[in-house]
Formats: structure tokens, C-alpha cells, sequence
């Protein structure tokens, strides 16, 4: 009796009806699951979109540092050059410092007159003077100054009224503010 369909109906549309209602009820249990699925994967998606802007917003961060640290690395570069190529001409002087006192050491002697050796002697001083500001200081009659000489001996006299320098033993140099040598003086302090 259960196969049989009812009275007035056809075989086929009972086999219709309750495809009809089968599908129909199924419909209704397929979609709740495809919404749930749906809103399985969008909020999976969802999430992912949050994650990669994260991702992003740090990787925006970390290129924001990595610029300023590149930035901050070239003026430093820049600053620090020119103190570099200031410190290579000092030592390039303070090498020549040595044939400074040889050459005035041979004019005092009397040795360089004339001749190319005292041209040569000329243009090396010249050009250690204006190229490099070289400045050669001391002088007999300066007032001793501990920052500007060395004072290797000392008398007394009572012609001075403060500590001047009396003999320059050995010059001293400088470049700009920078002294490179003091001078090698004796000095006369008062009585």
C-alpha cells in the first residue's frame, strides 16, 4: 500500500511529488550548508585580508626604517668624508714635518744658497702653505703659551715680567686651529 500511489494520481507525479518534496526539503538543508560554508570561507577570507594588511602595514613599517636608517647612513657618510680627507692631509703634512726642520736646519747653515735644492726647498714650503695652510709659529719674544710650546729649559731674568720665549729650539707647525707640533722653545720666567 505504500508503494501504491493515491487514488486519482498517476504513478509519475507521485514519483514527481515526491521528488518534488525530497528536493525541496533538500534544497532548504543544501542551503543552510552552503551558508554556513559561505560564511565559513568568507570569514576564513576575511581573516586573510586582516592578516595580509598586518603583513603589509609592517613591511610599509620596516621599508619606512630601512629608508631612514639608508638616509641617516648617507649624511653620515657625507659628514664623515670630509673629517676623512681633513685627517689624511694632516698626516701627509705631519710626514713632511721632518724635511720642514731638515730644510730650515740647512738654510740656518748657510746650505741652501742658491742652486735647485733651494727652489725645490722654496716651492715645497709654498706649496705646503697655501695648498695645505701649513703655518710655521714661534718666535723669539712670543709669550709662552702651553697650548702653542714645549718648554724644554727655562731661566730666569730680570728683563721679563711674564714667561717669554727666549730661544726657539724647534719651530712648531699648524694647520688652522689645529696645532700639528709645538714648539720646542727655552723659556725666561721672571726673578
Amino acid at each position: 500500500a505504500g508503494d501504491r500511489p493515491a487514488e486519482g494520481a498517476s504513478p509519475s507525479s507521485a514519483r514527481d511529488g515526491a521528488a518534488d518534496g525530497s528536493a525541496a526539503g533538500g534544497d532548504h538543508d543544501m542551503s543552510a550548508f552552503e551558508a554556513d560554508v559561505e560564511d565559513s570561507e568568507l570569514t576564513k577570507a576575511m581573516g586573510q585580508i586582516g592578516q595580509l594588511g598586518d603583513d603589509l602595514a609592517h613591511a610599509k613599517a620596516d621599508l619606512y626604517n630601512l629608508n631612514q636608517e639608508y638616509g641617516n647612513y648617507v649624511r653620515r657618510a657625507k659628514e664623515a668624508a670630509s673629517g676623512h680627507r681633513e685627517m689624511g692631509r694632516q698626516e701627509v703634512v705631519e710626514s713632511l714635518i721632518g724635511v720642514l726642520d731638515d730644510i730650515d736646519a740647512a738654510r740656518t747653515h748657510g746650505e741652501l744658497e742658491g742652486g735647485p735644492f733651494a727652489s725645490i726647498a722654496q716651492k715645497l714650503e709654498d706649496t705646503l702653505s697655501t695648498r695645505f695652510g701649513l703655518e710655521r709659529f714661534g718666535a723669539v719674544g712670543d709669550a709662552f703659551d702651553p697650548a702653542l710650546h714645549e718648554a724644554l729649559m727655562a731661566r730666569t731674568s730680570a728683563e721679563v715680567d711674564h714667561p717669554v720665549v727666549a730661544q726657539v729650539l724647534q719651530p712648531g707647525y699648524r694647520m688652522g686651529d689645529r696645532v700639528l707640533r709645538a714648539t720646542k722653545v727655552l723659556v725666561e720666567n721672571p726673578e
